[in-house]
């Protein structure tokens, strides 16, 4: 079995990789395979009940379970056990290219001694029912994942967390492989939970409430911004599919927070 190397990466600079990831044994490998070259590699498990913590160990990945929370909770307590200088993060379904790597290494070597950038925004690739979509909004997709232990404040937000930091942000040009959806299942099962989610920060929010009108302007936007604006007719029968997809997911996240409206308005 071939493990995740700690033992450093060229230069002076040195890295933790930290992987967010709960019943993940289908990508986790792949994952940190790709990640094998940083000095630590470290996997928050938010509740597994696969065997996700038993691949990351097997990879020589440190592991450490913490359920408590959301994203950014868990993210925050990430960055409290990392040991090295620079913290960079990536998810299950994510994979980092040898091209991205040497990157990486090459900026953070430099920007640790000028102190030019504090952090990083990387592009990623979105790989969606098998193709890479390049139109529809999945291109370049920018995501701060990289930044200097020491410059980070804290990671804020429930559902699109964000990391709030010392310094000016930089921007990296090759991509991570982002393998986004497999399949439809797999789509509407991670719609199931996220919506949820987002309808109660909308609901906690005092979103007006929901009425017909409000049902359709929001599925327009969302058509009209996908398919005509960014173009996802382009990426052929998947970009087409998936910027559907997300008119129906818009659907779902609004139905699901009128149902807590009407709800909440009962229980008064």
């Amino acid at each position: 079995m071939e493990k995740v190397s700690n033992k450093g990466v060229k230069g002076k600079t040195s890295v933790t990789v930290i992987v967010i990831a709960k019943n993940e044994e289908k990508k986790i490998t792949d994952c940190l395979k790709s990640a094998k070259w940083a000095n630590e590699v470290l996997v928050i498990d938010t509740g597994s009940s696969d065997s996700t913590p038993l691949l990351a160990k097997k990879y020589g990945a440190k592991v450490s379970v913490f359920t408590k929370g959301g994203y950014s909770d868990w993210r925050n307590r990430g960055n409290a056990l990392a040991n090295f200088e620079w913290v960079f993060y990536v998810d299950a379904d994510e994979r980092v290219t040898p091209e991205l790597k040497e990157e990486i290494l090459e900026v953070i070597d430099s920007d640790t001694k000028t102190s030019k950038y504090s952090a990083y925004a990387i592009p990623r690739k979105n790989i969606i029912l098998g193709k890479e979509l390049r139109h529809g909004g999945w291109w370049p997709d920018y995501v701060k994942r990289l930044y200097l232990k020491n410059k980070l404040k804290r990671w804020r937000g429930e559902l699109h967390e964000e990391p709030v930091f010392e310094g000016e942000l930089g921007h990296l040009k090759n991509p991570l492989v982002h393998i986004k959806h497999d399949n439809l299942s797999e789509m509407v099962d991670k719609t199931n939970i996220w919506s949820e989610i987002e309808a109660k920060l909308m609901l906690e929010a005092n979103h007006p409430q929901m009425n017909p009108i409000r049902f359709l302007s929001a599925m327009h936007r969302e058509f009209t911004l996908r398919m005509l604006k960014q173009r996802a007719f382009l990426d052929g029968p998947e970009g087409i599919i998936y910027a559907l997809y997300q008119v129906y997911s818009r659907f779902i996240t609004y139905a699901k927070l009128w149902e807590m409206q009407i709800q909440s308005q009962n229980s008064k």
